[in-house]
């Protein structure tokens, strides 16, 4: 029987736990100093005066680099909740980690084929 009433301390959590970004930022909008010049719109690089233009080009490897980093960090995720229960879960979840394991391999040769982890 599904029970309404055993879920009231997960709805105060939500609610609570929302409410307080929320009024942190109204409070800093009410009490917060507004002054706008020159010096306030000015760009701040640790006290030094800006130079040049702020728009700058990034290489594709940066990307590559961190986009194959947070994959291979989920899979550890992923990969922790299964070995904790393989006793329980039995042999099917072991070809499901193997399947997952194998499908992220062929995308780590694939990277490195097209020369993606490569620092030149």
């Amino acid at each position: 029987m599904f029970l309404l009433y055993e879920y009231d301390i997960f709805w105060a959590f939500l609610i609570i736990s929302s409410l307080i970004p929320i009024l942190a930022f109204l409070i800093s909008g009410v009490l917060a100093p507004i002054s706008k010049g020159p010096e306030k719109l000015s760009s701040y690089e640790s006290g030094i005066e800006p130079m040049g233009d702020a728009w700058l080009q990034f290489r594709i490897r940066y990307y590559m680099f961190a986009l194959v980093f947070v994959v291979f960090d989920v899979e550890t995720v992923f990969l922790y909740p299964w070995a904790m229960s393989f006793d329980v879960l039995g042999v099917s979840v072991f070809i499901e980690a193997f399947i997952f394991v194998l499908i992220l391999i062929v995308g780590l040769v694939y990277a490195w084929r097209k020369g993606a982890l490569e620092w030149s």
